[in-house]
């Protein structure tokens, strides 16, 4: 079996490490990676600098989603894995210009919890008794239509919630908009909740009670077979101690580099009687498979020629462009930082920033002693324009934010501007069904296969299990024909 993958980003990678594996165990598969950029990694990239971290993409993955973990440790990274300092872990939404702690007890943007929630400055009065009131809300038909997260979380905690909390954690996580998101897709416990129980409050505290008679038996059997002793709670968050590159380098690293070619965009595709015609280069080669991991936008553009309205369909998928501003300090010139991992910034606060984080207490032992790092957030879908901005008009407006919000007046030592162009894909009110469609047309191209975030989950964890089970289920499929003897 002979497989191209077009795109060398993370869930790329992951694809094409699974096959080596099974070539490596003697299967008999070759593949060829193409990448248009330079370099492997999509929008994993670290740079070390004066012994500080600092990620110029995502800066670790959710602990909860094991194929991130499992795949570092197959890869020989498990002592490297770092756990984030959830002991420390403090949210700021910035309301005013200031950072109001976000209230004990929050699930999903949900509030479990009477009196942080009355006592909290995060909202207004007629906030909180609106939320006391959702206790009452009635089911919502479990067959009605998707709608925008916004709409869902408004109808039980009014537009202030809106405002001051959806929108700002999930521009955070998406770098999206709650009115244009999928509830149905970016919130799926919520929305099934709300049918179950009508009060989303309600269902959350009821899942919450399953959740810890759960961990109450499982602690019970643990304790019975390990003398009591009780398992440590699992962090959020995770990432590598010298940075996220390093899962690049190890995947890398297993890849026979004559299979590998970065700065080589393909140009066209051409569905063929035994497989598929890649062109890259100006040259033209035939694979028996394929494994498109670019962007939808971008997978459109290629799939279009062999099927128009899947070309369509992957163009349609709506894509933000983030910043990230990295800024490294001397602790002591700095002064005193609020408590915490950091802030959010909603919309309506007319900043240029979406979120900043404290890093070096975000993930310990990443930092030198006595230096500091920040890392500002900004674009998104409500502010794409900023991306044109030159580094140093970035790095100042950042820097007059910082000393506005925090009265952080001190230079930074250094600093990094990276710029991700359309590379957040938006699950959009409609995604399932667009997704679903997608999925149909796909089956109905054999040996074509796509994976990336714009699908079926945004995060690296996601990326790395649709990567591998794409080229499992080639290899699958392969084997069954009779297609992989040595």
């Amino acid at each position: 079996m002979r497989t191209a993958i077009i795109g060398g980003g993370i869930a790329g990678l992951a694809a094409a490490y699974e096959l080596e594996k099974a070539r490596a165990a003697g299967a008999a598969v070759e593949y060829t990676l193409f990448e248009s950029r330079d370099r492997l990694g999509g929008s994993l990239a670290t740079e070390i600098v004066n012994g500080a971290v600092l990620e110029r993409g995502p800066d670790s993955f959710l602990t909860e989603k094991a194929a991130g973990i499992e795949l570092c440790r197959e890869l020989g990274l498990a002592g490297e894995l770092v756990s984030s300092n959830d002991a420390e872990r403090k949210t700021y939404i910035l309301v005013k210009n200031r950072l109001v702690p976000m209230p004990d007890g929050l699930m999903f943007l949900v509030p479990t919890k009477l009196i942080p929630t009355a006592m909290t400055r995060l909202f207004s009065l007629k906030t909180k008794l609106r939320m006391g009131m959702e206790l009452l809300h009635p089911p919502r038909p479990s067959g009605e239509e998707d709608e925008a997260v916004a709409d869902l979380v408004e109808r039980h905690f009014g537009a202030e919630a809106v405002d001051r909390l959806a929108d700002p954690l999930l521009s955070g996580i998406y770098g999206g908009d709650a009115t244009q998101l999928s509830a149905r897709t970016v919130l799926p416990r919520l929305v099934e909740m709300e049918s179950e129980f009508g009060s989303l409050t309600r269902g959350m505290l009821a899942g919450h009670a399953k959740m810890k008679a759960r961990a109450k038996e499982a602690a019970k059997k643990n304790g019975a077979a390990n003398g009591s002793a009780r398992p440590a709670p699992r962090s959020i968050f995770t990432t590598l101690r010298n940075g996220l590159q390093q899962l690049v380098d190890a995947l890398q690293a297993r890849l026979n580099p004559d299979w590998v070619r970065v700065a080589t965009p393909v140009s066209a595709l051409q569905k063929v009687a035994n497989g598929w015609t890649v062109e890259a280069g100006g040259v033209k080669e035939n694979y028996d498979s394929l494994i498109v991991s670019s962007p939808a936008w971008a997978a459109g553009v290629l799939l279009g020629p062999v099927d128009a309205m899947l070309g369509e369909d992957l163009g349609a998928i709506p894509y933000s462009s983030s910043i990230t501003v990295n800024l490294l300090y001397d602790e002591a010139a700095l002064g005193k930082l609020p408590d915490g991992f950091g802030f959010l910034v909603p919309a309506s606060e007319g900043r240029a920033m979406l979120a900043c984080t404290f890093v070096h207490r975000k993930f310990l032992g990443r930092t030198p002693a006595g230096k500091a790092v920040l890392r500002a957030f900004l674009g998104g879908m409500k502010n794409e324009a900023l991306l044109a901005e030159p580094d140093e008009v970035l790095v100042s407006t950042v820097r007059r934010e910082l000393k506005e919000i925090l009265g952080i007046e001190a230079a930074p030592e250094h600093t990094q501007v990276s710029r991700w162009r359309r590379a957040m894909a938006q699950y959009s009110v409609g995604h399932q069904v667009r997704a679903k469609r997608v999925a149909e047309h796909v089956s109905a191209l054999p040996g074509l296969k796509l994976a990336g975030n714009a699908y079926d989950g945004i995060g690296i964890p996601d990326c790395i299990r649709l990567g591998r089970l794409a080229a499992k289920e080639l290899i699958a499929a392969s084997k069954s024909a009779g297609q992989l003897v040595g």
